[in-house]
């Protein structure tokens, strides 16, 4: 959920994200804590790696531990 709000924090990379994941401000508003939703959101960033290191030093954390959590929320 974090990485959702950074990403959806920088106007550029929010409109790519929706653009990009088919994802709308809707299903943001509505399903944000659904698995299929934040996976959807991590892999857009796995996808441009200037966006996933962005997000991660943001968080504080490792790129490799939003790829991690990506991997625990899939099915």
């Amino acid at each position: 959920m974090q990485a959702l709000a950074v990403s959806l924090g920088d106007e550029s990379r929010a409109s790519r994200l929706l653009s990009l994941t088919g994802l709308t401000p809707d299903d943001l508003r509505h399903r944000a804590s659904e698995p299929a939703v934040l996976v959807a959101v991590l892999r857009f960033l796995e996808d441009h790696e200037p966006d996933l290191l962005t997000v991660a030093d943001t968080l504080g954390i490792k790129p490799q531990e939003l790829v991690a959590a990506r991997i625990a929320l899939e099915p």
